[in-house]
């Protein structure tokens, strides 16, 4: 299998508060094209910004990386009305538009949107059935797209009918999580388990893997020049983990530049992740890893 080249992302997730303005996030998006990002993405929450309008006020400050959603959450959107939003997103990005779809996992936003919470299963069911309907609508060039056959479709999940339903559908594929299942958790456990995830992937896809591009959502980068390790923010996602444990899952890269690098390195040569997203906080730091490896 030929080896892609890497593309760095980093995601915002930006509120209505002053720092949260249009001009401080057009001002990172600067930013990042600065230090070499390939990709900028924004999140899709309820109190965030509506990211298909933000992103064609990025484009505007910007010239060179890829835009895109991170992610949307499907299940809020009619397959119809998408298509729309994304045909003009795409057109006012100049054809850099990348669509990043979730399932949608967040009962307590579907709640606030007065929505009723479907099950897992019916979630994936209109992933897959949006995929498809855009797509079908934009090779009928209604609407039109930029981008031909379309833009291309990221999908980000953990579970095995979202990765089946992606590995069909999707042209990229972020592994939002990596189920590790038994303890304790090491850097052989959770290896072994990106391994297994890759050939769900593999087995589901019913096409080659080397037109699937496949990556992995960052949680956590930390430089050790930059001090110690602070478990503040991955403690809140998985309280009940040791910090050996914490150490070890693979969305937490942590180490020296060269460390980290490798860790990169070996992420594409054993599995072919070539796409990784970090979160904004971790912007800068990232970049001085991966301008190692350019």
């Amino acid at each position: 299998m030929n080896e892609r080249l890497f593309r760095f992302g980093v995601q915002f997730g930006v509120g209505s508060s002053n720092r949260g303005s249009m001009s401080w996030l057009q001002d990172r998006a600067q930013q990042a094209e600065d230090l070499g990002y390939d990709l900028i993405m924004l999140q899709d929450r309820l109190g965030l910004l509506s990211p298909f309008p933000a992103l064609a006020a990025l484009a505007a400050v910007t010239t060179r990386p890829r835009l895109g959603t991170f992610v949307l959450n499907t299940a809020f959107y009619n397959p119809a009305r998408l298509a729309r939003d994304v045909s003009t997103a795409d057109l006012l990005t100049d054809g850099r538009l990348e669509l990043g779809l979730g399932a949608g996992w967040a009962q307590k936003e579907f709640e606030e949107a007065r929505q009723s919470f479907p099950t897992a299963g019916q979630r994936v069911a209109h992933l897959q059935r949006t995929i498809i309907e855009l797509r079908r609508r934009f090779t009928e060039e209604h609407p039109l797209v930029r981008q031909q056959p379309s833009p291309p479709i990221l999908v980000a999940g953990k579970g095995d009918r979202l990765l089946a339903a992606a590995a069909k559908h999707a042209d990229i594929i972020s592994l939002a999580d990596v189920p590790v299942g038994r303890r304790p958790i090491t850097v052989e456990a959770v290896e072994r388990a990106i391994s297994e995830r890759i050939e769900h992937i593999r087995v589901s896809a019913g096409r080659p893997l080397q037109e699937l591009e496949l990556g992995l959502t960052l949680g956590s980068v930390y430089l050790e020049s930059k001090g110690e390790f602070d478990f503040t923010l991955p403690r809140k996602v998985t309280p009940d983990l040791s910090d050996n444990e914490l150490l070890a899952l693979p969305g937490i890269l942590h180490g020296s530049h060269g460390d980290i690098a490798e860790t990169l390195q070996r992420y594409r040569e054993k599995y072919h992740l070539t796409h990784f997203v970090v979160p904004a906080r971790y912007m800068t730091d990232f970049a001085e890893v991966f301008s190692l490896i350019r």
